[in-house]
């Protein structure tokens, strides 16, 4: 790929171009640019990540947010406060990468959907549920499931002795 001419960094047409070959170059584009829906959605689809180059205003759009995070879930550290806290958003992150529910709000960190959906694919973030969720038995099992060393974040000490959670610990001798 060509070096970026920096000279065209508020050229639409050129901007577009070099960003389908890497998004990241979001980076270097003119501000207002940077707060063009199009320009940083074709930067999204050809990486996710550039959503941290994308202006305060786009990042509280759902529609540029739900196109990095479905895809790469913790892009969510980049969203707006407003969208840490909309279920769906968050949801759809979490079904790619269960780290997001380190972004996510207070409220979606005590969602029984959000946190069972972030510890079927990532059991370490029962670090970050609800102290509420992290004594329910069915989100206590999906996480420890998926990675055994969850127990460390188990929220009750009677929930460590329960039968079915000690057979995933400790399976029987076979």
């Amino acid at each position: 790929m060509d070096e970026f001419d920096t000279s065209q960094a508020n050229n639409k047409e050129y901007v577009l171009k070099q960003l389908k070959q890497d998004g990241k170059l979001l980076d270097i584009v003119s501000e207002e640019l940077k707060d063009d829906k199009e320009v940083v959605l074709v930067a999204i689809a050809q990486n996710p990540v550039a959503l941290e180059f994308a202006s305060d205003r786009l990042k509280n759009d759902k529609e540029v947010v739900m196109n990095s995070v479905s895809k790469v879930g913790w892009t969510a550290c980049y969203a707006s406060e407003k969208l840490r806290g909309d279920k769906e958003l968050i949801l759809a992150g979490c079904k790619v990468d269960g780290q997001i529910l380190y972004y996510a709000s207070k409220e979606l960190r005590d969602d029984e959907d959000v946190v069972l959906e972030a510890v079927t694919n990532k059991g370490l973030i029962l670090k970050y549920a609800s102290k509420r969720l992290r004594s329910e038995k069915k989100i206590v099992l999906e996480a420890i499931k998926q990675d055994k060393r969850a127990k460390e974040y188990i929220g009750v000490e009677e929930l460590k002795q329960d039968d079915e959670i000690q057979a995933i610990l400790n399976p029987p001798e076979g």
